[in-house]
C-alpha cells in the first residue's frame, strides 16, 4: 500500500526542487508505477499547476512538458506526422487507454525504465531532456545517469531529417515488452535502440556500414547479428537471455526491411 503524510500542489519548480531533496519526499507525475509499491511518503508533490502538460511545436523542435500524458503524445498530429507514426506505434501497447491517460512523459522517462518503450522511441529520436538544475542534456546520456533528486522538466525533440521505425515483441497487446526496438536513419547513418533486454535501453550505431550499400534482405539480416552482437540481454519471467538474444536478430532485421520501404519525416 502506498501512504503519504502530506500533498503539495506546487506553485513554482523552485518550491517543488526544495521539497524533492527530503529524500521521503516524492514527486508523484501520473502515480501509476508509485501506487503499486509498499511504501510510505513524507510529501507527494504534484506539478499539475506549473502548465507543464503542453505539447509545442515549432519550426525546428517539438517541446513536450513532463506532465503530458502518453495519450497526448500518442495522438499528437506533429510528431506522427514527424516520424510517420512510429510514436503512435511505440506507446500504443502500453498497458490501456486509461493507463495512457494518466501516465505522464516525464515520469515514463525520469524512471529509465528497463522495460521502456517511452525511453527507446525518444533515444531513437536523439531527443533532450531537461531538468531542472542540470539544464539540457541528450537522452542517451540521461539513460546512463543515475537517479537523483533533480526535476525533469521537458522533453526536446529537434526536426532533424530522418526515418524512423519502431517495434516491439511482447505477449500480449498490453503486456510490457519482451523487447522493443528503434530503428532510426539520419543521413548515412543508421543505428538501433533495444530496450526491455531487460535492461535500460542501449543504442548500436551502424559503425561498420553494413547498411551503407543499401537496405536488402542480405544486409537487413546481417545488421540483425550485428545488433544482437553488441547488446547484453538477461533473463526474467518474460523470456531468457538467449531467447532475446535471438528477438534482436529477428525485429531489427524487419525494422530494418520496414525503414526501407518508407518515406518518414524529411
Amino acid at each position: 500500500m502506498l501512504t503519504f503524510r502530506n500533498y503539495q500542489k506546487v506553485t513554482s519548480l523552485e518550491e517543488a526542487y526544495e521539497l524533492n531533496q527530503k529524500k521521503a519526499n516524492k514527486i508523484i507525475g501520473g502515480m501509476l508505477w508509485m501506487k503499486m509499491e509498499n511504501r510510505n511518503i513524507g510529501t507527494a508533490i504534484d506539478l499539475s499547476g506549473l502548465g507543464l502538460d503542453q505539447i509545442e511545436e515549432t519550426d525546428e523542435e517539438f517541446i513536450i512538458g513532463c506532465m503530458a500524458t502518453l495519450r497526448d503524445v500518442e495522438f499528437h498530429p506533429g510528431l506522427n506526422q514527424y516520424t510517420n507514426g512510429a510514436i503512435k506505434e511505440s506507446v500504443r501497447h502500453i498497458v490501456g487507454v486509461q493507463f495512457r491517460n494518466v501516465a505522464t512523459i516525464g515520469g515514463s522517462i525520469f524512471g529509465r525504465f528497463g522495460f521502456s518503450d517511452v525511453l527507446t522511441m525518444f533515444m531513437a529520436l536523439d531527443a533532450y531532456v531537461e531538468l531542472y538544475k542540470g539544464g539540457v542534456v541528450p537522452i542517451q546520456t540521461f539513460a546512463r545517469m543515475e537517479r537523483d533528486n533533480d526535476i525533469l522538466i521537458r522533453v526536446i525533440v529537434k526536426k532533424t531529417p530522418m526515418h524512423v521505425v519502431y517495434m516491439s515483441e511482447r505477449y500480449t497487446k498490453t503486456d510490457f515488452p519482451t523487447i522493443a526496438c528503434a530503428i532510426a536513419k539520419t543521413g548515412d547513418t543508421v543505428k538501433a535502440v533495444i530496450g526491455a533486454r531487460p535492461y535500460r535501453a542501449i543504442c548500436v550505431a551502424d559503425e561498420t556500414g553494413i547498411l551503407k550499400q543499401g537496405i536488402t534482405e542480405d544486409t537487413a539480416r546481417a545488421f540483425g547479428h550485428y545488433v544482437s552482437e553488441h547488446v547484453r540481454t538477461g533473463s526474467n519471467m518474460r523470456g531468457s537471455r538467449e531467447y532475446r538474444s535471438h528477438l534482436i536478430k529477428v525485429i531489427v532485421r524487419r525494422a530494418v526491411l520496414q525503414l526501407g520501404g518508407e518515406q518518414n519525416a524529411d
